[in-house]
């Protein structure tokens, strides 16, 4: 039996390094338009420097990261956050202001420490504190983010506080987003323990030792490297473009570009949303239709390194982010050399900023010298002046998909149309998780869903 992966990106090799195990038998061909296997898994050594061109760690409580380094043999080259760095911050104009200690993912639950924050003015304040005495909200139709914090937290805790980390996570808007497709358990606190601080507070401690955030030491490509490396039986078709996919007697066609074609028993596409409607729109138009509702925000992540004594900040801390009040295309900055060991050589420092607001201008179309400046004209406001010793720009065009209103029923509708198409299946980050955990997550459980239908068909 013959399956066809369609993508490049860490689901798709997930899925493939599954479908080996699952399918002792089974030939197994992926096809990537890039020649370059891994996605947005790509690390850039240059000079000493180590540069993350988009995602530079994974949340280590969603399991299939850890997982999948340790089954490959890069457990021991699992590194988290340097300690004792002073935390992340919110800026506002030339200041930074520490996050307060007590965060519980986006919300704050040590009040004493967000007193002393600087974040938000004493009525700000004292309205967080009323969250704990608000009734919930009856059960009704998907609220925004924006919605649903300003009504438990108010409004300068939204702007302020949550709003920029929710942005710093899917470049989104929050009067777009979904909370139930983003942070569904907000909702259920509130409604299961009256109130989501009441809630967080009676969560038993987490277990495990693992700190929150980790990457690897030689950077995150490897972990893509490693998969393609321990394929034994997948055929890589890299530079060529997936074009249509159609069935084709008890199977499927795949159409690719130069007028050749695969034939396959059961396929996984692992594409961005609108790329799977464009492949899929000759096989279901209601497939195809509800992949192109799914919007994506672009964005470009602009790494500078800098003599450490061109630097008048000391850059004690991991990085900050930036509210939407502040009118700027950049999200967030984070400081490299200071977050991660490893990531420069002596005497210099690395940051990286990343830009690109969902709703705004599409920063991916700005040319490299504007995307210069804006990062410049960023970092000086916090002391980082002079002139670059390293430059690297990565653009990623419509490349975040965005959990808006309505996003679990578009799952819902995609999840009907395939049930219909028996050996089809769809995997990564439009779906169920941006973070590579979810991704990885996500194409195994393709994998095991094209599995289980051809073992059925072999039956």
């Amino acid at each position: 039996m013959r399956i066809a992966i369609v993508g490049g990106g860490i689901a798709a090799l997930a899925a493939a390094r599954r479908l080996e195990r699952l399918l002792p038998r089974g030939d197994i061909v992926l096809v990537e338009r890039e020649r370059r296997l891994g996605g947005k898994l790509l690390t850039e050594r240059v000079g000493g420097f180590v540069v993350e061109g988009a995602p530079d760690s994974f949340l280590s409580r969603k399991e299939r990261g850890i997982g999948l380094c340790t089954e490959l043999g890069l457990g021991g080259e699992l590194i988290a956050r340097r300690p004792g760095m002073g935390g992340t911050f919110v800026r506002r104009g030339g200041e930074l202001h520490p996050l307060p200690e007590g965060l519980s993912g986006m919300i704050p639950t040590h009040l004493e420490a967000l007193s002393g924050s600087g974040l938000l003015s004493p009525a700000g304040r004292e309205r967080v504190a009323a969250e704990i005495d608000l009734p919930p909200a009856p059960p009704g139709a998907d609220e925004s983010i924006a919605a649903f914090i300003t009504r438990r937290f108010g409004d300068e805790a939204y702007r302020m506080l949550v709003e920029p980390i929710m942005t710093g996570i899917f470049g989104g808007n929050g009067d777009r987003l979904s909370l139930a497709a983003t942070f569904p358990t907000l909702r259920e606190l509130e409604l299961a323990h009256g109130s989501v601080i009441r809630g967080l507070l009676a969560q038993p401690s987490p277990g495990g030792t693992e700190p929150p955030f980790l990457t690897l030491r030689p950077g995150l490509a490897t972990l893509a490297s490693r998969v393609v490396e321990q394929l034994h039986r997948t055929q890589l078709l890299v530079g060529r473009r997936a074009v249509a996919l159609r069935c084709r007697g008890g199977g499927y066609l795949l159409e690719l570009d130069g007028g050749d074609t695969l034939p396959a028993d059961a396929a996984v596409l692992a594409l961005p949303a609108h790329v799977t409607a464009e492949v899929v729109a000759g096989l279901d138009g209601g497939l195809a239709a509800a992949h192109a509702e799914i919007p994506h925000a672009s964005s470009a992540v602009v790494t500078l390194a800098y003599r450490a004594e061109a630097v008048g900040h000391p850059l004690d801390g991991y990085g900050y982010v930036v509210p939407r009040s502040e009118r700027t295309d950049v999200l967030a900055c984070t400081w490299t050399s200071s977050k991660w060991e490893g990531r420069a050589p002596e005497g210099s420092v690395l940051v990286r900023v990343y830009a690109g607001r969902s709703g705004s201008r599409d920063v991916a179309t700005e040319s490299d010298a504007s995307l210069v400046t804006l990062a410049t004209e960023e970092l000086d406001l916090i002391g980082i002046g002079g002139q670059p010793v390293l430059v690297r720009i990565h653009r990623w065009p419509r490349g975040m998909p965005q959990y808006v209103l309505g996003h679990q029923e578009r799952v819902d509708r995609i999840d009907a149309a395939l049930a219909g198409f028996p050996g089809l299946a769809v995997a990564g980050a439009a779906y169920h998780g941006v973070g590579i955990p979810d991704c990885i997550a996500s194409g195994e459980g393709a994998a095991e869903s094209v599995a289980r239908t051809l073992h059925a068909v072999a039956r």
